[in-house]
């Protein structure tokens, strides 16, 4: 496994095996792996996932269930989540999920094959359009789960935990296509939140890291960083819109 990913010694063997298992019995049909998301800019924290996009140029299940038990046994080991793509199919993915692919675009590393994504962008049209869908379910589910959580401090760490990336990943879409510089999805967060009004986004934003990195929040603090997420989520989904009627 490259060096230069800075992975945990037994993530970069774990996910070192599985690329070993997927080029051998997959062959002639992978077209890529491609590693994304915190692990391939050397992140990876406690709660996050391996995420691994499998480029292959057909699809045969016969072949295909040899790799399951890899899959099985990485996914217990590190969390890998391996997403599966035709290499034909990629242009209409990227236009369906318009921000994780954005976000792909902006940090990945690839594992094994040439670059999939070499030529390839997604239309400015279909990437607002999704963000604009990304941010509404953001909002809808941050509600949500403020309610089912705020009485349970530790359930609502843990969803603080899951909503970082999404939101990050959908601040750093949100600038690009505002024709601001690229920035790191944290950072991009970061960003955005500086341009709210109101006091307190700092700590907002050090709780949502502490959650991911999986440390202990005070008391009361995460069912009241979940409510401030509900706000930046409805400032961030305005943006979008405004972008989308070619508002500044």
């Amino acid at each position: 496994m490259d060096q230069d990913l800075k992975l945990p010694e037994a993530t970069a063997e774990t996910l070192g095996e599985f690329v070993d298992s997927a080029r051998t019995i997959i062959g002639s049909d992978l077209e890529a792996l491609v590693l994304y998301g915190s692990a391939a800019e050397g992140r990876l924290r406690a709660t996050s996932d391996v995420n691994l996009l499998v480029v292959l140029s057909a699809w045969h299940p016969a072949q295909l269930d040899a790799l399951a038990e890899p899959l099985r046994n990485a996914h217990a080991a590190i969390a890998l989540s391996a997403t599966f793509v035709l290499k034909s199919e990629l242009p209409q993915v990227m236009a369906a999920f318009a921000v994780k692919y954005a976000d792909i675009l902006q940090r990945r590393r690839v594992l094994y094959g040439a670059d999939p994504f070499a030529g390839l962008a997604i239309a400015r049209p279909d990437e607002i359009y999704r963000l604009r869908q990304v941010l509404l379910n953001l909002l809808l589910r941050l509600r949500e789960r403020y309610l089912s959580s705020r009485l349970r401090e530790e359930q609502a760490a843990k969803v603080l935990a899951q909503m970082a990336g999404p939101l990050r990943a959908a601040a750093a879409t949100l600038l690009l296509l505002e024709g601001r510089p690229a920035f790191s999805p944290k950072a991009a967060l970061e960003h955005v939140a500086a341009s709210m009004t109101g006091d307190g986004w700092q700590e907002v934003l050090a709780n949502l890291s502490r959650a991911r990195e999986g440390q202990a929040l005070g008391k009361g603090a995460a069912p009241a960083t979940l409510l401030r997420l509900v706000e930046l989520a409805g400032a961030m989904h305005a943006q979008a819109r405004a972008l989308a009627e070619g508002r500044p």
